[in-house]
């Protein structure tokens, strides 16, 4: 089959390998769509991840497609069924799986490999994360499933109050769905900070009350305390992954806000963080990674409602075959999300 491996920081090369066979519990899907993500962009510019992959490895985290092969034992599944499986499983057993606290999981079972023709789903995600599709939704919306599974974590982490004022930084897909989410919610008035008028855009169509470009408001802090008479926002959401807007999120929040601090960072970086400020202010710093079983299964039940038009996050339909390309779009910013097919 063909399939996209990553060897290093910008090394990302389509190669034919031997189609996946699956072993006990384990399933093989076609793949019908698989959506490029902003990790993907990171991973790809770094050449690695800490936590999901290590070079050379079969790349691409969001897929949905239609069971092709079963191994031995896997039941309740047949072929031809539509699904889309989380990246990863946690394992059910240890310290922090006893205490619910799913994305802390050590022994987290990780798959990769989307941009191919097939993909082999291991035992525990089968076990534990794999759904499936409703007949009416396309692949290319359900293969967002796992981005919106860790958003819906990131605002269940963030402690949101009816009425509070949510900074959002970031226009990626992320912060898109951040804000789409949470306008589908109702309860909090949303500001989205980005750099794409296009974007932003984009963002007031998902829900954004309000939406600045930080390149005509370079003052983020500045501008948001401005509105709020001095004080900041209720709660500041995080969604670039660059230490410096880290920081620029700590100065937006008000005395006794949140800031979730959800984009990851490149490894080793550090920020400074103003000790008279937390301490006196009383805010409360978070760090949110990854999703959860439970909110996998309301990201797909959110996503098939058809409430949110995340089509509008999707820029374009492309075959796996201009997968360079679609590296470049993304690292110009020219395309959101791209769903790229075997056609």
């Amino acid at each position: 089959m063909l399939a996209a491996l990553l060897y290093g920081q910008e090394d990302l090369r389509l190669e034919e390998v031997a189609d996946p066979t699956p072993s006990a519990g384990e399933v093989v899907i076609q793949v019908g769509a698989a959506t490029t993500c902003g990790t993907d962009l990171k991973v790809w510019r770094r050449g690695g991840h800490a936590k999901m992959l290590k070079p050379p490895t079969l790349f691409g985290h969001e897929a949905a497609g239609r069971i092709v092969a079963l191994g031995a034992g896997v039941q309740g599944w047949e072929i031809g069924s539509r699904v889309v499986a989380n990246n990863s499983a946690p394992c059910t057993k240890c310290f922090f799986c006893q205490k619910q606290e799913y994305s802390l999981c050590p022994n987290l079972t990780w798959n990769n490999g989307t941009f191919a023709e097939y993909l082999k789903i291991p035992a525990p995600i089968v076990q534990h994360n794999m759904l499936l599709i409703p007949d009416d939704l396309p692949d290319e919306l359900a293969a967002m499933t796992e981005p919106l599974a860790c958003v819906l974590h990131g605002i269940g982490r963030s402690h949101i109050q009816p009425q509070d004022r949510v900074v959002v930084l970031g226009d990626g897909a992320i912060g898109l769905m951040f804000v789409a989410a949470l306008a589908d919610a109702g309860e909090a008035e949303v500001w989205l900070w980005g750099g794409s008028d296009h974007r932003l855009e984009i963002g007031k169509k998902l829900g954004a009350a309000e939406t600045f470009n930080y390149h005509q408001n370079p003052d983020i802090a500045g501008v948001v305390k401005q509105l709020t008479q001095g004080w900041g926002a209720d709660v500041v959401i995080e969604a670039t992954g660059v230490p410096s807007v880290w920081e620029s999120a700590i100065a937006c929040a008000r005395p006794g806000g949140t800031v979730n601090l959800f984009g990851g960072c490149p490894r080793d970086t550090t920020i400074t963080v103003n000790t008279e400020q937390l301490h006196y202010s009383e805010l409360t710093l978070k760090g949110v990674f990854h999703n959860t079983p439970a909110y996998v299964r309301l990201a797909l039940a959110l996503i098939a409602s058809r409430r949110i038009a995340f089509e509008l996050l999707i820029s374009e339909q492309r075959p796996l075959r201009d997968l360079a390309q679609v590296f470049s779009d993304m690292k110009a910013r020219k395309v959101i999300k791209v769903a790229l097919n075997n056609s």
